[in-house]
């Protein structure tokens, strides 16, 4: 662990707004976050390498206690999960939303307590629904009709189970077309609007070993505007209604999911979270009184918003080249450890660290070093016009669905991560070496 004193000086908010809060400028043309220098992590661990600050991420978990005191806040482990990860999220008193065997036996191992962890998935494996039967999780999410049978059946007769059913609102919401999932054609949950929902949960009652608590949507990610919510309160409100009214049944827990829209360059919107909260409390007291129901116990599940401006990625330059009008730089990483910008065409800040330069800005696009012509990190962003091999780039807001997403393309290896805080870093999860990949590969 290394200790470093920083001074406190900082540039200007507007430079660094989607940046971690803790990060101050020790000398000019360096950045640090929570107290450590960005090039003496990179210095140390190597670049690539993912840096997250645990401030921050406890300081977002506390905002949303904070912002939905009545709500459970399960964090979305498939942004970013590791065993600190989980440690911290414990430590602050929310729960976890999985969505495989891998990512709740990792957070269970660690020592999270299984009632306070939800799976879900669109198609959960034998080993998934075994897992989370074994380990005791606190519900599971249905999300098919298929998955009734299957999971009574593993239940047992003596068994009991916790279940929710994700409903689909028929809302379309979301930064991107593939990451809208309120949608009627798209492959999680059951439409509400064919009452194909309403066919599920009717055999779901017919399950005694399944105790259904409550409803679940999830409209997409990125979503950056209170008014989606407000439609899918009154939606799936509306089947409450409707299942109450059939099966004189009151559920308890309404679980909105997440998607709250963070952002990734100056200037871009994001969700404003006590609006949000606001808003929803009162849409849902004033649906529930039309609809003649008491007021279920909301259930909320952020991850991007809650570790995605807390990572910086650290890359190395390795080449500049000027091809007619463009100007390509390529750095050490790529779509092997960030293949978002490749998925969804996400746009992003670099900005160059550890050294002071005069030159004036340029038009250039950060590309990686994978053979792919798709492989680009940051298209028509500024830099120095004296950027060159040697340099080191920092990418804010690099803490969910890029390591998590990180692939074996090329034979890289994933890079590192490494928290910060109060002075210190510390490793976290180590560069995947050649000897891991050797070692994986069995066949000859």
């Amino acid at each position: 662990m290394t200790t470093v004193h920083v001074p406190a000086s900082r540039p200007t908010a507007a430079d660094l707004s989607v940046w971690p809060a803790s990060t101050t400028e020790p000398a000019r043309g360096d950045l640090a976050v929570g107290g450590v220098p960005l090039t003496e992590i990179a210095d140390r661990f190597g670049t690539p390498v993912y840096v997250l600050d645990e401030a921050e991420v406890r300081e977002r978990c506390r905002t949303y206690r904070d912002a939905f005191p009545e709500a459970d806040i399960l964090y979305a482990a498939k942004a970013f999960l590791c065993r600190a990860m989980a440690h911290w999220i414990d430590e602050e008193g929310l729960g976890l939303d999985v969505c495989s065997a891998g990512e709740l036996e990792l957070a269970v191992t660690t020592g999270f307590p299984p009632d306070r962890i939800v799976l879900h998935g669109n198609a959960k494996s034998p080993r998934d629904l075994d897992t989370a039967l074994r380990l005791g999780v606190g519900r599971i999410v249905i999300d098919s009709p298929s998955e009734i049978a299957r999971l009574a059946a593993a239940v047992g007769p003596d068994g009991h189970q916790k279940v929710m059913v994700r409903v689909v609102p028929g809302i379309s919401a979301g930064g991107h077309a593939k990451i809208r999932t309120g949608t009627d054609d798209q492959k999680f949950g059951l439409p509400i609007a064919d009452g194909y929902a309403q066919h599920a949960i009717a055999r779901i009652l017919g399950q005694p070993q399944l105790r259904l608590t409550g409803l679940h949507c999830h409209l997409g990610s990125q979503i950056t505007s209170v008014k989606p919510y407000l439609v899918a309160v009154r939606r799936v409100v509306g089947l409450m209604m409707r299942l109450h009214e059939q099966h004189g049944l009151v559920l308890p827990e309404l679980d909105l999911g997440g998607g709250h829209g963070i952002a990734y360059r100056p200037g871009e919107p994001a969700l404003d979270l006590t609006t949000l909260a606001g808003r929803v409390r009162g849409e849902l007291a004033d649906a529930c009184a039309t609809a003649g129901l008491p007021v279920p116990r909301l259930v909320i599940e952020p991850g991007r918003a809650v570790v995605g401006p807390a990572g910086v990625a650290l890359y190395r330059v390795l080449a500049v080249k000027h091809t007619g009008r463009h100007v390509f730089v390529a750095v050490d990483g790529g779509m092997s450890d960030n293949p978002r910008p490749a998925l969804y065409g996400v746009r992003y800040a670099p900005r160059l660290v550890g050294r002071r330069s005069t030159a004036a800005p340029a038009g250039v696009t950060v590309v990686g070093r994978h053979c792919e012509a798709g492989d680009v990190l940051a298209s028509d962003v500024e830099l120095p016009g004296d950027v060159r091999p040697g340099d080191l780039l920092a990418v804010p807001v690099a803490g969910a669905y890029q390591l998590a997403m990180a692939s074996g393309y090329n034979l890289v290896g994933r890079p590192p991560l490494v928290a910060v805080r109060d002075g210190r870093a510390r490793l976290l999860v180590r560069r995947e070496s050649l000897e891991d990949i050797r070692r994986r590969d069995v066949g000859l």
